[in-house]
């Protein structure tokens, strides 16, 4: 028990006492359910190997909550404290279903800056397409919606272990109905929504993007099907774009088997379902005039190669829509930068607020893992 007393600051022992959120689902910034090096505060980062007991590189939920709730004997909370400035609107159903999984979270600003309608940015959790969850969507989207210039949702979807695709995309184009079906009532501009993802939510994100005029891709789920799925910008942080050519790309996940994210998605690995693969994958239906697009992907991606983010960018091109491919060297899956998030904000204001800006595509390095 002495051992972990050092972990007393880690853990956040303290907050979790007066009945604060757990800090996981904040710091777990891809939402893949475990937690890298990069994703812990970097005063913190001496505890990680203590806590990471099977030393594979993470800390997973299960590492995380044993140790927190030894040392606190309390229960962990699961969603994240609302910040003050913010009202939510949690567990809203978008599909017309009972289904937990269809279900988002409407975040709005307590004072808003302007009577305008508000825009939209809209997170999509990752989590290989099995895990994750909306709840941390705030930790996300929070600090723009309490500027009050922005309003945010947090999208649920259907996971693999319950339905393949493409009940996912056809999951995130219902909610983004939903929000164009309800954004007058609620004061919001169904003409700006941004959509950000990180991982499996990138690709998602990335999918919208480039299917909002693919009529096939739709789905009827919801009650505002007389609404489109178009989104007016992308930001789509590692998230896999071209499966067909991932599995031939240098990674630590073995893609050789049965059970890798993609084949869990699809339904068989993309070596046996090459037109499936193709199908889920976001560069096949890129075209002119889709959402520009912002992408971070980290150099040293064990789980989604870089060269994803390449493919994308140079395809988004290709077909003349606009693509800001910003290269985190030594990023690993996932990873923290206030240079990225100074130009995630011009990004956002550019496209849905119309302020005018020269966003920087330089490469932005981090420390590297280790």
């Amino acid at each position: 028990m002495k051992k972990l007393l050092p972990l007393l600051a880690l853990l956040s022992l303290t907050a979790a006492a007066q009945q604060r959120p757990d800090p996981f689902p904040v710091w777990d910034r891809n939402q893949d359910s475990k937690l890298s090096p990069e994703e812990v505060p970097e005063g913190l980062r001496k505890n990680f190997d203590r806590i990471d007991t099977n030393k594979d590189g993470f800390i997973s939920k299960e590492e995380h909550q044993t140790v927190f709730s030894r040392l606190t004997k309390a229960p962990i909370p699961t969603t994240p404290r609302l910040p003050d400035n913010i009202e939510t609107k949690r567990d809203i159903a978008y599909a017309g279903t009972e289904n937990p999984r269809q279900r988002l979270d409407l975040y709005l600003p307590k004072k808003r800056e302007s009577d305008k309608p508000l825009p939209v940015i809209v997170f999509i959790h990752g989590g290989g397409w099995k895990g994750g969850d909306k709840a941390s969507g705030i930790s996300n989207v929070g600090r723009f919606v309490g500027s009050g210039n922005y309003a945010g949702v947090s999208v649920g979807y259907r996971l693999t272990g319950e339905a393949q695709w493409p009940a996912q995309i056809h999951d995130c184009k219902a909610a983004i109905r939903w929000i164009k079906g309800n954004a007058k009532e609620l004061g919001l501009d169904a003409s700006k929504i941004a959509v950000w993802g990180s991982s499996a939510g990138g690709h998602l994100v990335s999918f919208l993007g480039a299917s909002g005029d693919v009529k096939s891709l739709e789905g009827t789920l919801g009650k505002h099907t007389d609404q489109d799925s178009k989104v007016t910008c992308v930001v789509n942080f590692f998230g896999p774009e071209n499966f067909v050519t991932m599995v031939t790309q240098k990674s630590t996940v073995d893609r050789t088997t049965a059970d890798y994210p993609e084949a869990l998605l699809i339904g068989g690995r993309v070596q046996d379902k090459p037109e499936a693969a193709k199908d889920a994958s976001p560069v096949t239906h890129i075209s002119a005039g889709d959402a520009p697009v912002l992408t971070a992907h980290g150099t040293e991606d064990p789980l989604v190669p870089y060269e994803q983010a390449v493919e994308f960018d140079a395809t988004l091109k290709k077909a003349g829509v606009e693509s800001l491919l910003i290269t985190i060297t030594n990023g690993g899956h996932g990873f923290r930068s206030p240079e990225l998030d100074e130009r995630l904000q011009q990004f956002f204001d550019k496209h849905l607020r119309g302020i005018a800006a020269e966003i920087s595509t330089k490469a932005i390095t981090v420390e590297p893992r280790r």
